[in-house]
Order: structure tokens, then C-alpha cells, then sequence
């Protein structure tokens, strides 16, 4: 799961409202700069500028309902504009996200969307001292809840709450059916894995039985994915850093039949070490199925004992794979 969760809303939305004007201004403790930018979709939309005391002069602007980024240069927020707003923005530029406070038409929204995005930005530095996967995602279903409870506010904004709304949705959807899969996995985890035997490059056929006795790092992926391209060279660096240990570090394409020759010349153009194997049926291999997998890369991590260690493993450029190697072949 991501470590930001709806942070900023950046232009979120693509609102089709006729534009009217609104008042802007804004009031800055410890100015930088004497600058403040706000941005639509398209690109900037007005520049405030600030006397010495960090007041800026109202300005008027047309807007349509909608989202919109406001940055000094060194901090970035997001608002919420639409026709007859009337908002004065104050805040801190040591840290613009934080301190930012709305007063006037138009406040409600924005605070409550500054208060998400504070809300979020915490969250963030908490799940990075959490390693329990159904923690983390229990603390994440617990702010996004809380969102759409606000959310339900009747006085606010109906074109604000639609979008949000949509977003917050959206995600606890996708968090759901990620707990799902994790709670899926998890009782995978110290069973005897799913076993193969797949055609390998070299020649012949390799079954996972036949590496019994060594712990086996796969990696599901074909030729044409461009992020498990962007991992073969960690790869081939882990192989060559783990040679002569009890690992072996196992390739399985699930490249269609069509696809077999361009398999095997990137193979041979990238001199992939490891072994290099082809399922037999590439989604719908028994293989690639006993694990859910659906999207690509993925990567496992097999006992000597032939029971599955992690059913969703760290990737190759992932430091955190090469620590629990380590422990794991000391």
C-alpha cells in the first residue's frame, strides 16, 4: 500500500462548469518569498505577490468549480475554488501543507481538505513504523472511513463531496481487495508451495522439486513488462552476490506461445543469468494461478524445504530483500 493515501488531491477532477470570478487572498508568517502561485490543470492561473509583512493584496480571478494547486515555491497545498468564493488563506512557509488556515466563503471545503491531507501526511510517518501488513491496512481503512463520515456534511459543497467521495470510495475498494489478497496469501505462507516444471532455456525441463534442499527466489515475468525489465539488472546483481549459496535465483516467463521466440532472444540478448524458464500456459498456468497472480513482476520466495516463505516477496532493488536473505542464509 502506498504511504500517501490521498494526499493533495491534485487536480483531481475534470469538472465542466462555466467559469466566474472569486477573491483570493492571503496572509504568510516567516516569508520566503514574496510570491504565491496558484495552478490549474492547464498551468498557472494568478500570481499573488506579498508587501514585507507577508500580506498579499486581493485579487479576483475567474474559476470554475474545481481543484487547484497553490505553492510559494518551497511548499505546496490544494484548494478548492469555485465562482463567488471569498478566502483568505493564512500559513506558515516553513510549512505551507501544515499551517495552512481558510477563512471566508469557501472555508468549510478547504479545511476540511487541509485537515485530510495533515490527517494523511501523519498516517504516512506512522505505517512506516508498522510492518504488520493487516495493521497497516487496518489504520488506512480507519482514516479513509473517517473521510467519507465527514464527508456525509450535507452544507458542504455537492461538487467537493461527489469528487472525494468518488476517490475515498475508489480506495477503500482497492484496500479491501488488497486485504483480501494478503489474508489469501497469508495462509499460503509455510505450506508446500505449488510446484512446476516448465521448459527451461538451456534445454529440457526444471521442476521446483529438483531444487529441494536450497531456498528459491522466482521471478514472474515476461519480456514485453517494462517494470520487471527495470529489475533484471538487480537481479543478475543478486545473483552474482549470492553465487555459491544455498539460493537459486529462478526466472518464469508467462509469455504467451506467440511471444516464445522473443522470449528466448531477450534471454539472450540481456545474458539473464539464473535460471531461465517458460510456463506452460503463461496466465493460466496451474502455477501462476496457485498463487493469484495477476500482475507481473512477482516475486517468491520458496524453502529448502520446499514450503513457501513469502508468497509475495520483496523485489530485487528493494534493500529489505537482501536483509532477509541474509538472515535467512547466515
Amino acid at each position: 500500500m502506498k504511504k500517501n493515501i490521498l494526499i493533495l488531491f491534485l487536480l483531481a477532477s475534470a469538472s465542466l462548469f462555466a467559469q466566474a470570478e472569486m477573491k483570493f487572498t492571503a496572509k504568510v508568517n516567516n516569508r520566503k518569498n514574496d510570491s504565491l502561485i496558484i495552478k490549474s490543470q492547464a498551468g498557472v492561473i494568478k500570481v499573488l505577490k506579498s508587501d514585507a509583512k507577508g500580506n498579499f493584496k486581493t485579487v479576483s480571478f475567474p474559476v470554475k468549480p474545481d481543484f487547484y494547486q497553490v505553492t510559494d515555491g518551497t511548499g505546496v497545498a490544494v484548494l478548492y475554488l469555485k465562482e463567488g468564493n471569498d478566502l483568505t488563506m493564512t500559513y506558515d512557509a516553513n510549512d505551507l501543507l501544515e499551517t495552512a488556515v481558510f477563512k471566508g466563503k469557501g472555508e468549510k471545503e478547504n479545511n476540511l481538505l487541509a485537515g485530510f491531507n495533515k490527517n494523511n501526511k501523519a498516517l504516512g510517518l506512522k505505517l512506516a513504523a508498522v510492518t504488520d501488513a493487516s495493521m497497516r491496512n487496518k489504520m488506512i481503512d480507519e482514516l479513509l472511513a473517517g473521510m467519507q463520515k465527514q464527508l456525509e456534511d450535507v452544507t458542504l459543497d455537492s461538487n467537493f463531496r461527489s469528487i472525494i467521495n468518488g476517490q475515498v470510495t475508489q480506495q477503500r475498494q482497492q484496500l479491501a481487495q488488497q486485504m483480501e489478497k494478503g489474508e489469501r496469501l497469508a495462509k499460503i505462507i509455510g505450506q508446500p508451495s505449488p510446484t512446476f516444471n516448465f521448459e527451461n532455456f538451456k534445454g529440457g525441463t526444471t521442476s521446483l522439486e529438483s531444487l529441494k534442499g536450497k531456498y528459491v527466489y522466482i521471478d514472474v515475468w515476461a519480456q514485453w513488462c517494462g517494470p520487471c525489465r527495470q529489475e533484471i539488472p538487480h537481479l543478475q546483481k543478486l545473483e552474482q552476490d549470492y553465487h555459491g549459496k544455498k539460493i537459486e535465483f529462478v526466472s518464469i516467463s508467462i509469455d504467451e506461445k506467440k511471444n516464445y521466440d522473443k522470449w528466448r532472444k531477450m534471454v539472450e540478448d540481456k545474458q539473464m543469468s539464473g535460471i531461465q524458464l517458460i510456463a506452460d500456459n503463461a496466465w493460466q498456468s496451474e502455477f501462476v494461478q496457485a498463487f493469484g497472480i495477476n500482475s507481473i513482476p512477482r516475486f517468491l520466495l520458496i524453502g529448502p524445504d520446499g514450503k513457501v516463505v513469502e508468497a509475495d516477496a520483496a523485489r530485487p532493488s528493494n534493500p529489505a530483500l537482501r536483509t532477509q536473505l541474509d538472515k535467512l542464509l547466515k
